[in-house]
Protein backbone atom coordinates (compact mmCIF):
# COMPACT_ATOMS: atom_id res chain seq x y z
CA UNK A 1 0.00 0.00 0.00
CA UNK A 2 1.45 3.43 -1.00
CA UNK A 3 1.48 6.08 2.21
CA UNK A 4 1.28 9.54 1.59
CA UNK A 5 2.95 12.09 3.01
CA UNK A 6 -0.02 12.75 5.36
CA UNK A 7 -1.05 9.42 6.20
CA UNK A 8 2.96 9.49 7.79
CA UNK A 9 1.75 12.95 9.37
CA UNK A 10 -1.40 11.59 10.67
CA UNK A 11 0.09 8.56 12.63
CA UNK A 12 3.25 10.93 13.51
CA UNK A 13 0.75 13.04 15.31
CA UNK A 14 -0.66 10.27 17.28
CA UNK A 15 2.49 8.73 18.95
CA UNK A 16 2.68 11.96 20.00
CA UNK A 17 -0.51 12.04 21.32
CA UNK A 18 0.16 8.40 23.02
CA UNK A 19 3.20 10.09 24.52
CA UNK A 20 1.64 13.24 26.13
CA UNK A 21 -1.35 10.54 27.91
CA UNK A 22 1.30 8.82 29.18
CA UNK A 23 2.67 11.55 30.52
CA UNK A 24 -0.81 12.31 31.93
CA UNK A 25 -0.63 8.71 33.60
CA UNK A 26 2.60 9.17 35.29
CA UNK A 27 3.30 12.44 36.50
CA UNK A 28 6.28 13.71 38.42
CA UNK A 29 6.71 11.76 41.58
CA UNK A 30 4.36 8.96 40.02
CA UNK A 31 6.22 5.27 39.45
CA UNK A 32 5.43 3.96 35.85
CA UNK A 33 6.91 1.87 33.07
CA UNK A 34 8.17 5.47 30.74
CA UNK A 35 10.46 3.49 29.28
CA UNK A 36 9.20 0.90 27.37
CA UNK A 37 5.79 2.22 26.81
CA UNK A 38 7.55 5.31 24.64
CA UNK A 39 9.78 2.89 22.77
CA UNK A 40 6.44 1.33 21.56
CA UNK A 41 4.70 4.57 20.87
CA UNK A 42 5.07 4.39 17.17
CA UNK A 43 4.24 1.10 16.70
CA UNK A 44 1.13 1.22 18.63
CA UNK A 45 -0.04 4.30 16.95
CA UNK A 46 0.69 2.64 13.76
CA UNK A 47 -1.14 -0.68 14.15
CA UNK A 48 -4.33 1.47 15.86
CA UNK A 49 -4.73 4.45 13.47
CA UNK A 50 -3.52 3.32 10.35
CA UNK A 51 -3.42 -0.45 10.23
CA UNK A 52 -5.53 -2.64 12.33
CA UNK A 53 -9.49 -3.11 11.94
CA UNK A 54 -11.00 -1.53 14.90
CA UNK A 55 -14.64 -0.01 15.22
CA UNK A 56 -16.28 1.59 17.61
CA UNK A 57 -17.10 -1.65 20.20
CA UNK A 58 -13.84 -3.42 21.28
CA UNK A 59 -15.50 -6.07 20.78
CA UNK A 60 -16.64 -5.95 17.61
CA UNK A 61 -16.14 -9.77 16.44
CA UNK A 62 -14.49 -8.86 12.56
CA UNK A 63 -11.67 -6.58 15.10
CA UNK A 64 -8.05 -7.53 14.71
CA UNK A 65 -6.56 -8.15 18.13
CA UNK A 66 -3.43 -6.49 19.42
CA UNK A 67 -1.96 -7.80 22.65
CA UNK A 68 1.07 -6.24 24.31
CA UNK A 69 2.65 -9.67 25.90
CA UNK A 70 5.19 -7.19 27.82
CA UNK A 71 2.66 -5.91 29.23
CA UNK A 72 4.12 -3.72 31.63
CA UNK A 73 4.37 -1.32 28.58
CA UNK A 74 0.27 -1.38 28.50
CA UNK A 75 0.51 2.49 28.76
CA UNK A 76 1.18 3.19 25.49
CA UNK A 77 -2.30 0.75 24.76
CA UNK A 78 -4.16 2.59 27.52
CA UNK A 79 -3.51 6.00 25.11
CA UNK A 80 -4.89 4.16 21.97
CA UNK A 81 -7.86 3.26 24.15
CA UNK A 82 -8.29 7.00 25.18
CA UNK A 83 -7.99 8.25 21.61
CA UNK A 84 -10.29 5.84 20.34
CA UNK A 85 -13.00 6.76 22.79
CA UNK A 86 -13.39 2.76 24.84
CA UNK A 87 -11.83 4.71 27.82
CA UNK A 88 -13.19 8.35 29.11
CA UNK A 89 -9.85 10.16 29.65
CA UNK A 90 -10.88 11.03 33.17
CA UNK A 91 -9.67 7.31 33.38
CA UNK A 92 -5.82 8.47 32.68
CA UNK A 93 -5.01 10.46 36.33
CA UNK A 94 -6.07 7.18 37.76
CA UNK A 95 -3.49 4.97 36.48
CA UNK A 96 -2.37 2.39 39.44
CA UNK A 97 -5.08 2.94 41.83
CA UNK A 98 -8.09 0.78 42.76
CA UNK A 99 -11.25 3.42 41.54
CA UNK A 100 -9.06 3.62 38.15
CA UNK A 101 -10.10 1.18 35.07
CA UNK A 102 -6.34 1.05 34.16
CA UNK A 103 -4.21 -1.33 36.00
CA UNK A 104 -0.08 -1.58 35.89
CA UNK A 105 -0.97 -4.52 34.34
CA UNK A 106 -3.71 -5.16 31.20
CA UNK A 107 -6.61 -6.42 33.05
CA UNK A 108 -9.28 -7.31 30.41
CA UNK A 109 -12.39 -7.36 32.99
CA UNK A 110 -11.49 -3.98 33.86
CA UNK A 111 -10.36 -2.54 30.52
CA UNK A 112 -12.49 -2.15 27.14
CA UNK A 113 -10.10 -3.72 24.39
CA UNK A 114 -7.63 -5.42 26.44
CA UNK A 115 -7.53 -8.75 24.98
CA UNK A 116 -5.52 -10.79 27.66
CA UNK A 117 -4.26 -10.20 31.28
CA UNK A 118 -0.53 -10.27 30.62
CA UNK A 119 1.46 -8.94 33.69
CA UNK A 120 3.23 -12.47 33.81
CA UNK A 121 6.36 -12.14 30.78
CA UNK A 122 6.36 -14.31 28.07
CA UNK A 123 2.52 -15.71 27.58
CA UNK A 124 1.56 -13.25 25.31
CA UNK A 125 2.84 -14.92 22.14
CA UNK A 126 1.24 -18.46 22.95
CA UNK A 127 -2.14 -16.65 23.79
CA UNK A 128 -1.96 -14.84 20.39
CA UNK A 129 -1.47 -17.67 18.70
CA UNK A 130 -4.50 -19.84 20.44
CA UNK A 131 -6.27 -16.53 19.24
CA UNK A 132 -4.93 -16.83 15.44
CA UNK A 133 -5.62 -20.67 15.52
CA UNK A 134 -9.13 -19.65 16.88
CA UNK A 135 -9.91 -17.05 13.88
CA UNK A 136 -8.55 -19.54 11.19
CA UNK A 137 -10.84 -22.09 12.33
CA UNK A 138 -13.85 -19.48 12.46
CA UNK A 139 -13.06 -18.66 8.34
CA UNK A 140 -12.59 -15.72 10.07
CA UNK A 141 -10.03 -12.72 8.20
CA UNK A 142 -9.37 -11.11 11.24
CA UNK A 143 -5.56 -10.96 12.16
CA UNK A 144 -3.32 -10.76 15.80
CA UNK A 145 -0.20 -8.71 16.32
CA UNK A 146 1.47 -9.19 19.73
CA UNK A 147 3.84 -6.55 20.97
CA UNK A 148 7.21 -8.48 22.85
CA UNK A 149 10.01 -6.97 24.61
CA UNK A 150 13.34 -8.12 23.88
CA UNK A 151 13.75 -8.72 27.94
CA UNK A 152 10.72 -10.66 27.57
CA UNK A 153 11.94 -13.33 24.95
CA UNK A 154 14.26 -14.78 27.48
CA UNK A 155 11.38 -16.39 28.75
CA UNK A 156 11.33 -20.32 26.91
CA UNK A 157 7.61 -20.22 26.46
CA UNK A 158 8.17 -17.58 23.66
CA UNK A 159 10.36 -20.00 21.70
CA UNK A 160 7.90 -22.92 22.39
CA UNK A 161 5.18 -20.55 21.00
CA UNK A 162 7.37 -19.97 17.77
CA UNK A 163 7.80 -23.45 16.86
CA UNK A 164 4.26 -24.22 17.49
CA UNK A 165 3.27 -20.88 15.30
CA UNK A 166 5.42 -22.26 12.15
CA UNK A 167 4.16 -25.59 12.68
CA UNK A 168 0.68 -24.60 12.48
CA UNK A 169 1.55 -22.47 9.85
CA UNK A 170 -0.52 -19.11 11.66
CA UNK A 171 0.29 -16.28 8.95
CA UNK A 172 -2.83 -14.37 10.72
CA UNK A 173 -0.09 -13.58 13.66
CA UNK A 174 2.40 -10.91 13.95
CA UNK A 175 5.07 -10.63 16.53
CA UNK A 176 6.41 -7.43 17.22
CA UNK A 177 9.35 -7.43 18.65
CA UNK A 178 10.50 -4.09 20.76
CA UNK A 179 14.01 -4.35 20.49
CA UNK A 180 14.88 -1.41 22.69
CA UNK A 181 17.93 -3.22 24.04
CA UNK A 182 17.31 -2.09 27.96
CA UNK A 183 15.27 -4.34 30.32
CA UNK A 184 14.51 -3.74 34.03
CA UNK A 185 18.39 -3.53 35.28
CA UNK A 186 20.18 -2.71 32.32
CA UNK A 187 21.26 -3.68 28.63
CA UNK A 188 19.99 -6.76 27.59
CA UNK A 189 23.35 -7.76 26.00
CA UNK A 190 24.67 -7.69 29.27
CA UNK A 191 21.90 -8.87 31.40
CA UNK A 192 20.88 -11.94 29.38
CA UNK A 193 22.34 -12.34 25.74
CA UNK A 194 20.68 -14.04 22.97
CA UNK A 195 22.82 -13.72 20.06
CA UNK A 196 21.27 -14.04 16.16
CA UNK A 197 17.63 -13.31 17.09
CA UNK A 198 16.52 -13.09 13.88
CA UNK A 199 18.09 -16.05 12.59
CA UNK A 200 16.65 -17.81 15.18
CA UNK A 201 13.44 -16.91 14.34
CA UNK A 202 13.77 -17.23 10.62
CA UNK A 203 15.22 -20.67 11.45
CA UNK A 204 12.38 -21.75 13.27
CA UNK A 205 9.74 -20.97 10.14
CA UNK A 206 9.08 -17.27 10.50
CA UNK A 207 9.36 -14.78 8.07
CA UNK A 208 11.85 -12.19 9.54
CA UNK A 209 11.32 -8.56 8.85
CA UNK A 210 13.90 -5.67 10.07
CA UNK A 211 12.65 -2.23 10.50
CA UNK A 212 13.58 1.42 12.73
CA UNK A 213 10.87 0.75 14.94
CA UNK A 214 10.25 4.50 15.09
CA UNK A 215 10.30 5.43 11.32
CA UNK A 216 6.29 5.11 10.83
CA UNK A 217 6.43 4.28 7.11
CA UNK A 218 8.69 1.51 7.80
CA UNK A 219 6.39 0.60 10.48
CA UNK A 220 3.44 0.46 8.04
CA UNK A 221 5.36 -0.88 4.68
CA UNK A 222 6.45 -4.02 7.16
CA UNK A 223 3.10 -4.63 8.55
CA UNK A 224 1.33 -4.50 4.89
CA UNK A 225 4.24 -7.44 4.19
CA UNK A 226 3.30 -9.30 7.71
CA UNK A 227 -0.44 -9.32 6.16
CA UNK A 228 0.40 -10.41 2.45
CA UNK A 229 2.66 -13.45 3.64
CA UNK A 230 0.97 -16.52 3.51
CA UNK A 231 1.86 -19.62 4.74
CA UNK A 232 3.81 -18.82 8.10
CA UNK A 233 3.89 -16.13 10.99
CA UNK A 234 5.84 -12.73 10.64
CA UNK A 235 8.37 -11.10 13.35
CA UNK A 236 8.63 -7.87 12.59
CA UNK A 237 12.34 -6.66 14.70
CA UNK A 238 12.12 -3.27 15.48
CA UNK A 239 14.94 -1.26 16.08
CA UNK A 240 13.72 1.30 19.03
CA UNK A 241 15.08 3.57 21.98
CA UNK A 242 14.09 2.87 25.31
CA UNK A 243 12.11 6.51 26.78
CA UNK A 244 11.98 7.39 22.86
CA UNK A 245 10.86 11.23 22.82
CA UNK A 246 11.91 12.28 26.05
CA UNK A 247 15.70 12.69 26.17
CA UNK A 248 16.69 12.28 29.66
CA UNK A 249 15.27 8.70 29.65
CA UNK A 250 16.62 7.60 26.39
CA UNK A 251 18.15 4.53 26.57
CA UNK A 252 18.03 4.44 30.08
CA UNK A 253 17.25 1.09 32.55
CA UNK A 254 16.31 3.71 35.41
CA UNK A 255 13.29 4.60 33.70
CA UNK A 256 12.01 0.93 32.97
CA UNK A 257 10.06 1.91 35.98
CA UNK A 258 10.43 5.15 37.88
CA UNK A 259 9.53 8.15 38.65
CA UNK A 260 10.05 11.85 36.98
CA UNK A 261 11.32 14.30 39.22
CA UNK A 262 9.29 17.95 38.62
CA UNK A 263 12.23 19.31 36.44
CA UNK A 264 11.78 15.87 34.15
CA UNK A 265 8.49 16.30 33.56
CA UNK A 266 8.52 19.81 32.65
CA UNK A 267 10.72 18.76 30.18
CA UNK A 268 9.03 16.03 29.08
CA UNK A 269 5.80 18.66 28.37
CA UNK A 270 7.94 20.81 26.48
CA UNK A 271 8.91 18.28 24.11
CA UNK A 272 5.69 17.07 23.78
CA UNK A 273 4.98 20.88 22.51
CA UNK A 274 7.70 21.21 20.34
CA UNK A 275 7.16 18.04 18.56
CA UNK A 276 3.19 19.13 17.77
CA UNK A 277 4.49 22.11 16.36
CA UNK A 278 7.47 20.42 14.04
CA UNK A 279 4.70 17.86 13.21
Amino acid sequence: MHYTAQDIRDVKRKAIDIRADILQMIPAGKVGHLGGSCSAADITAALYFKHMKVFDDPKNPARDRCIFSKGHAVLAQYACFVELGYVDRSELPKVKTINGILQGHPDMDLTPGIEAVTGSLGQGLSISLGMALGLKLDKSESRVYTILGDGEISEGQIWEAAMAAAVFKADNLCAILDHNGVQATGPTADVFPIPNIKEKWATFGWNVIEIDGHDIEQILNALDQAKATKGQPTLIYANTVKGKGFAFAEGKAKYHNAAMTEEEYKMALETIEKARKEV
